[in-house]
């Protein structure tokens, strides 16, 4: 029996990136060994053990046949006879097939540290067309890798398009599509996840409301613009916050313009919203704040400007009294969208003081005062209206 550290933790070491987790595997074992020493059997589609006291994952080394579409169309062979080489041999890119002993000692038979020093995601066998999840797997690294000036080889995205074209990535499920989606929103650059999805062509079969970003942009931007406005709010996004909610909304909140980005927002844009969210079973948190955003972002952004009705109609609409974290997301959304119009990359945002001012004079109306006089029902909430509206007011007066 031998056991190598594998794939994302070397190559992160490799990188000078904190390593998060460790993963193993085994050589020359069987599960009755594993079992023997204590490890606790995990794996449902082949042998993965977790170790009885680090818990961390040892899996046996084991080769894949492709026998049917789809990435779950494999065949699995674990056994004490594959070898290390034919383990790493499986994996998708040559960064992420590199070993290491307990020694120290690196294994690196497909040149990954040579990609990792050039910067480069490179397929490691022609085999890695066989499996169509390797496309999102590959977007995602990219939006992690992106700040480091890592690229696509060439040949390998001559494979993802292959992928593509044979209709493999129809077999993806709804699930493994956003759960890799939502992962690259956590990274520094998501914006290169969609840009790598559109170059290869899966993300008018995956997104075709988001293809049509791409569809407007190259008609009407192209030769003045590095990339679709979407994508420059989601850099935005990234910037300002680590949270993939508020990364969502803002990128999603000009979806169906057209060509003016300055239009007021459309229903198509947010019945597209509404229709991806529910075929990728995207949680309501992620949904509402996006269709939330696509909805008043344009109003957020005149707060300074706005009457103190329309102040509070904002606030009401928005659910701001009740929502206050959430409400908190969608400014932060809304200042993206802002940093993402050309000459505004870096002035402040005075929207987000003046509307949470208004918010916290508006809370400043005690419900229960008005009930002492005696209000209920829809007396009570236009009363309670009139004095917030009122309190507001008095705020920007004096602003």
């Amino acid at each position: 029996m031998k056991i190598y550290l594998v794939g994302g933790a070397v190559r992160d070491q490799l990188l000078g990136y904190p390593v998060k987790e460790r993963d193993y595997v085994v050589t020359g074992a069987t599960p009755e060994q594993m079992l023997a020493q204590g490890f606790r059997l995990v794996g449902k589609n082949f042998p993965v053990f977790l170790h009885p006291k680090t818990h961390e994952e040892y899996a046996l080394a084991r080769t894949e046949r492709k026998i049917g579409p789809g990435y779950t169309g494999f065949s699995c062979y674990a056994a004490p006879d594959v070898t290390l080489k034919a383990d790493l041999e499986r994996r998708d890119l040559t960064i992420n097939a590199i070993a290491q002993t307990s020694e120290g000692e690196i294994i690196d038979p497909h040149y990954g540290i040579d990609d990792i020093t050039n910067r480069v995601l490179r397929h490691v066998s022609p085999a890695f067309i066989e499996d169509p999840v390797r496309i999102l797997r590959i977007a995602r690294f990219m939006a992690r890798f992106a700040p480091l000036k890592f690229r696509i080889a060439p040949e390998t995205m001559d494979l993802m398009k292959v992928i593509v074209q044979s209709g493999e990535i129809d077999s993806l499920i709804p699930e493994r599509v956003w759960q890799e989606f939502s992962l690259a929103l956590t990274e520094p650059a998501p914006q290169a996840f969609i840009k790598t999805l559109y170059e290869c062509g899966a993300l008018a079969i995956l997104f075709p409301p988001l293809q049509e970003i791409y569809v407007e942009f190259n008609r009407t931007y192209a030769k003045n613009k590095f990339e679709p406005f979407n994508l420059t709010v989601l850099a935005q996004a990234a910037n300002l916050t680590d949270d993939p909610q508020v990364r969502f909304a803002a990128f999603l909140c000009s979806l169906g313009k057209g060509s003016s980005i300055h239009k007021q927002v459309n229903e198509k844009g947010i019945l597209s919203i509404q229709r991806m969210c529910q075929k990728y079973r995207i949680s309501n948190a992620y949904s509402t704040l996006a269709i939330i955003t696509a909805r008043f972002h344009l109003l957020c952004h005149r707060a300074l400007e706005l009457d103190a009705d329309t102040l509070l109609s904002l606030l009401e609409k928005t659910d701001a009294f009740r929502r206050l974290a959430r409400f908190k997301q969608f400014l932060l959304a809304c200042e993206a969208d802002f940093h993402a119009y050309s000459g505004l990359e870096t002035k402040l945002y005075p929207q987000t003081e003046r509307i949470l001012a208004a918010l916290a004079a508006a809370k400043n109306i005690s419900t229960a005062e008005t009930l002492i006089k005696g209000l209920k029902g829809k007396a009570l909430g236009k009363e309670l209206h009139k004095q917030r509206s009122a309190a507001i007011n008095k705020l920007i007066s004096f602003s």
